[in-house]
């Protein structure tokens, strides 16, 4: 599981909401009652398109907003040193430390997913990516000459996500040197957490919030209809101008008429050396780089937080592996992979080399069935 998932603010049209793992939210000629907000949280930038309920304040709303994800960001921000992620980080070996609700549920979401994906999802594997120095970017000279198998025994040694323990709203190490990154589940609870004050707050009934890719939506988009994602066929060189749409998931017609989704991509943060092409996302597992994982994974799930969580989990695996653990733990996983015959690890990959593959559970989803 890789620690960072690295996603570029782009510029977002009044239209069209478009993200740069690849997936473009369809709310065409919005009419004047839908309302736009954006703003900047944890590295990236938000998107939200609602309609806003007669009576409230859009003002208010994104004060309301911005002041959550601020509180997130004091609890789990791994960039600021007095957040309570931060403080845990630096505690010696069983030394407690109180937290609040918001980490108690993203410790929550990614004990399960850790637990339920043989530990493809951890978030005390951040020592193993800055062993391999992928921590922001991949350089070819580290695949080069990578970490000898002392350096990844070593880093080895303070991973895994049995050595934090809970105890009644406190947390503590078993292990001097173990670390938490939520990196990979905070953008997502952090979507949950904005769709959590546009419902129970000021009652929006209608909306699609996004931040750095990871997606909720409610109700139905300016034209009365359900949203609608849009998948990308995951080109390396791929631009906002000049993509090309291999799927699509529109919002079900169900009677919680709703929509949690995520998107995990390792093609637009990798590298080619010796003829194949290697993730940024190190496998906890392995210790080494993925070559032959999924080069896109889009999950639904109970939640957003989940689904970011997921999606990491299942890009973290060789795409045989990621499927099959899909299958058993019944997920709602689209996969993107090459079209039989195309290696996974082609150094360049065109439009035409792709398939898409998804699990039964997405296939319900995808059927559109009033339930």
């Amino acid at each position: 599981m890789s620690a960072k998932k690295t996603k570029s603010a782009i510029a977002i049209p009044a239209s069209v909401l478009v993200m740069s793992t690849g997936l473009l939210l369809s709310a065409c000629n919005q009419k004047v009652e839908y309302d736009y907000l954006h703003g900047e949280t944890m590295g990236t930038s938000y998107h939200i398109s609602y309609q806003l309920p007669k009576g409230a304040d859009e003002a208010d709303v994104k004060a309301a907003i911005d002041a959550r994800l601020q509180e997130i960001n004091e609890s789990m921000s791994t960039y600021q040193e007095d957040t309570t992620i931060s403080k845990f980080n630096r505690l010696a070996p069983n030394t407690p430390i109180a937290i609040d609700d918001d980490f108690a549920r993203v410790l929550d979401i990614s004990r399960t997913v850790y637990e339920q994906s043989g530990g493809a999802f951890d978030p005390t594997v951040l020592p193993l990516i800055e062993t391999w120095g992928f921590g922001s970017t991949m350089t070819v000279e580290r695949l080069q000459s990578p970490p000898s198998a002392k350096e990844i025994e070593a880093a080895y040694q303070l991973i895994g996500f049995d050595n934090v323990i809970e105890d009644d709203k406190q947390i503590y190490k078993t292990k001097d040197g173990v670390g938490l990154d939520f990196s990979a589940v905070a953008k997502g609870y952090g979507v949950d957490v904005i769709a959590d004050v546009l419902k129970n707050k000021y009652n929006v009934i209608n909306y699609m919030v996004e931040i750095g890719g990871e997606v909720s939506t409610l109700g139905v988009n300016a034209q009365r209809q359900p949203w609608q994602i849009a998948i990308d066929a995951p080109l390396q060189d791929s631009t906002v101008s000049e993509r090309e749409t291999i799927a699509a998931i529109r919002q079900p017609i169900k009677s919680d008429n709703q929509m949690h989704l995520a998107t995990s991509g390792n093609y637009r943060n990798s590298i080619v050396f010796s003829g194949e092409r290697y993730s940024h996302t190190i496998d906890p597992l392995t210790g080494k780089p993925i070559v032959g994982g999924a080069p896109s994974v889009t999950v639904s799930a109970e939640s957003v937080g989940a689904a970011d969580a997921w999606a990491t989990a299942l890009t973290a695996m060789p795409y045989p592996k990621a499927l099959e653990t899909a299958k058993k733990n019944n997920i709602a996983a689209l996969f993107v992979v090459p079209k039989d015959g195309v290696p996974m690890n082609k150094a360049e990959h065109n439009a035409d080399d792709w398939q898409v593959v998804q699990t039964e559970a997405m296939q319900k989803l995808r059927a559109d069935k009033v339930s």
